[in-house]
């Protein structure tokens, strides 16, 4: 198996962008419930601070800060994913995948996923801004706050973004990733 380089640190904040296989159209958002019940028993059992996350059709991006005793990032990933597998029917059996289907693999994600640690405050906002502005830059919504798969209406009622951030034109400036 690769050994893939990556930043481990106790504690420690990351972005992450987790995609499906083939991109399969409104799958996360069509199984949303599925989604975030994968992401609640993941969490009762590998706790960690959520930071910031959205869910769009077909990926997420979610900040996340890990406990001070623990660095496993992946185990919370991977059961993530696997949980969210469990709960949904999926059927899209592809030539194209024989070595997953050859290990009885799922076709619902990809295998790996896309990880930044935060580096300072300046990092950080900049990695949850992006969170936030994807679906108005993915042409989902014209202003962040009508997208219903994130948790940019829990930092809304925090005070720590107005119902206006991120309208139409409102996205000028340097984002994460």
């Amino acid at each position: 198996m690769p050994n893939y380089r990556r930043s481990r640190v106790e504690g420690g904040t990351y972005f992450f962008t987790v995609n499906t296989l083939s991109r399969q159209k409104q799958l996360l958002t069509r199984h949303i419930d599925a989604l975030r019940e994968a992401f609640r028993s993941v969490k009762s059992r590998h706790p960690y601070h959520l930071d910031a996350l959205v869910i769009l059709p077909y990926h997420f991006h979610m900040v996340m800060t890990l406990p001070q005793n623990s660095e496993d990032f992946s185990t919370i990933i991977r059961l993530t994913k696997s949980e969210f597998t469990k709960r949904i029917k999926f059927n899209s059996p592809n030539a194209n995948h024989k070595s997953r289907l050859n290990r009885k693999e799922q076709l619902v994600w990809q295998r790996r996923f896309w990880e930044h640690q935060i580096r300072g405050s300046d990092d950080y906002r900049r990695h949850i801004d992006y969170c936030y502005i994807n679906p108005v830059k993915h042409g989902h919504v014209k202003k962040v706050i009508d997208w219903p798969y994130s948790t940019f209406h829990r930092d809304v009622k925090r005070g720590l973004y107005s119902l206006d951030w991120g309208g139409v034109g409102n996205y000028d400036g340097v984002f994460g990733e």
